[in-house]
């Protein structure tokens, strides 16, 4: 196992130094899915919530929550990212909806902590426009789904 590197040698929390990284062309992707009751999804999908396009104003959050992650996360490098989505599948069959963001920039540090944090807030979001109508919403399995760039190898989530 490698060391953790957030921590000095006294075990003290420091925001790691990259100014000595070269920068490259980094992405990550990440998902995260929120199961709720057939109803809500069916009200989603019909886009007839009263309080708007439910799937539009997730993917708004979840890219303003992406650019606004290192005043979430204390040790986060602020980034200066060159792209960021968030999209949705809805799963009619499980009563889910998938969310997948996607971040990518060219420097010196990667964007995994972005994009986890893009499909999080995404599906916060969801939560709480339809919570009025389905308290029982369960957000989960988010997960960091693919990287590229950087000094450590490329990652690829296998298939559980």
């Amino acid at each position: 196992m490698t060391e953790l590197t957030h921590l000095d040698a006294q075990g003290n929390a420091h925001m790691v130094d990259v100014g000595g990284k070269a920068v490259t062309s980094r992405v990550a992707i990440a998902a995260a899915e929120i199961r709720m009751n057939a109803d809500t999804l069916a009200l989603i999908a019909g886009r007839g919530h009263k309080k708007g396009d439910v799937l539009a104003v997730a993917r708004i959050a979840g890219i303003q929550a992406a650019k606004k992650c290192s005043d979430l996360i204390p040790l986060c490098h602020p980034l200066m990212l060159t792209s960021v989505s968030v999209d949705f599948e809805l799963d009619n069959a499980l009563n889910r909806v998938l969310i997948t963001g996607r971040c990518a920039l060219d420097g010196k540090t990667g964007v995994e902590m972005e994009a986890l944090t893009a499909v999080s807030v995404a599906a916060l979001t969801i939560y709480d426009m339809c919570k009025a109508v389905d308290k029982d919403m369960v957000i989960g399995d988010i997960c960091l789904s693919e990287k590229k760039g950087g000094k450590s190898d490329d990652y690829k989530r296998k298939a559980e």
